[in-house]
């Protein structure tokens, strides 16, 4: 491609895309630490006890949720131990098919069955930075029009790097011409924040991309692997009694002995069939703690039906969940990965004040000659690429 061709990429890719990075940007960066932010906040957490104290049965947890809320049934349960240590959550709503919105929840002490909370989960300022963040309050359309925002975000950087090698020519490199005009200042920092972040923009891009298809990928699975582990049962009819939930997770951490059990799907349910409880497990290691496998349990009779290993592209959406928030180091990562989306917001930032003060009626070899005026001689071409690159920044 000729350097107008990469230029024009460029400049379209990044002006379509600035205010929704802006956006994402801004509301991701309280996302990086949402632990840290639900702990300040007062969210609540098991009270202390002897170490080593047992758990009770999840009968008796999902006995202790259903008197809290009776009327509605539960979907789900899930741990969070790393966060969350001796707390189970419980999703419940009235009915299992009740739409996501509809979700209540009740957190219950795993080792007394004491209900502890019965937090809102549809409101709130985290609550609100999420759904901007993942969907805009616009459903699956939001998510995947934020997914092809990131790839145009891909785009620019990609025919940015491109322009950038022969812009730099002769200057040397991270160069800032403090001498020159403001907006000649401005330039030099969008460039050098540009450069120096992406690798880090290329990565959040796509794996932000890829975690707006989730809905997608979760649903190839269920008409894929899903439904091949559940054909046995195709046209039974429902279960109405079904077995001690207890003796069924016995049943799913026998069958895998080194994984344990992070969420668990009640017949009926998105994530299972009328048939079976799904028990979702993650290994241990820091690979295998972000994938789950699931293991379907029969839900009459309490015993272990299929277990398989997710396939590769849900795997793909498990492993680039914590690369893009940076939630799989510690602090230290989060800090790091805060440090770098506040220089996003700078490059964002400083492109979409460039583009606003460019000069009225001034060409892209106009821009060029006074930009380069402290670089030296340069090609031609080196010219008409430093112009483009202002006036699209």
């Amino acid at each position: 491609m000729s350097t107008r061709a990469w230029t024009w990429v460029h400049k379209w890719s990044s002006l379509v895309c600035t205010l929704f990075m802006l956006l994402l940007c801004l509301t991701g960066l309280p996302l990086i630490f949402h632990e840290e932010i639900e702990h300040l906040s007062g969210v609540v957490e098991a009270p202390p006890m002897p170490e080593g104290t047992p758990n009770v049965s999840l009968d008796r947890i999902a006995q202790a949720a259903l008197a809290r809320r009776p009327g509605e049934v539960i979907r789900y349960m899930f741990w969070e131990q790393d966060e969350h240590p001796d707390i189970t959550y419980v999703s419940m709503a009235r009915s299992v098919d009740a739409p996501p919105e509809e979700n209540n929840a009740v957190i219950v002490d795993s080792r007394t069955a004491r209900v502890l909370d019965e937090p809102k989960t549809n409101e709130g300022f985290m609550y609100v930075m999420l759904k901007l963040h993942v969907d805009m309050f616009a459903g699956l359309p939001g998510m995947l029009f934020l997914g092809f925002m990131g790839l145009l975000m891909v785009v620019a950087i990609v025919s940015g790097v491109v322009l950038y090698h022969p812009f730099m020519r002769r200057l040397k490199f991270g160069a800032l011409r403090t001498q020159r005009s403001a907006r000649i200042k401005w330039l030099d920092w969008h460039n050098l924040l540009g450069i120096v972040t992406v690798v880090w923009l290329c990565v959040v891009g796509l794996t932000g991309t890829i975690n707006t298809l989730n809905r997608i990928i979760l649903g190839i699975w269920q008409m894929d692997q899903m439904a091949e582990m559940t054909a046995p049962y195709k046209g039974l009819p429902p279960v109405t009694r079904p077995a001690h939930l207890e003796a069924s997770i016995r049943a799913a951490r026998e069958a895998v002995p080194d994984m344990e059990v992070r969420l668990v799907a009640f017949p009926g349910t998105m994530f299972s069939s009328p048939h079976h409880y799904t028990f979702f497990l993650r290994g241990g290691t820091p690979v295998t703690s972000r994938l789950l496998k699931p293991a379907l349990v029969d839900a009459g009779t309490g015993r272990l039906t299929d277990s398989r290993d997710m396939p590769w592209y849900v795997k793909t959406l498990f492993l680039s969940q914590p690369l893009h928030f940076g939630d799989y180091g510690g602090l230290p990562l989060k800090l790091l990965w805060a440090l770098l989306d506040l220089f996003a917001i700078a490059v964002l930032g400083s492109g979409l004040y460039l583009w606003l003060r460019k000069p009225k009626g001034a060409t892209a070899p106009d821009l060029a000659s006074d930009d380069l005026a402290d670089a030296g001689p340069v090609p031609a071409h080196a010219l008409r690429h430093g112009g483009a690159n202002e006036v699209t920044s």
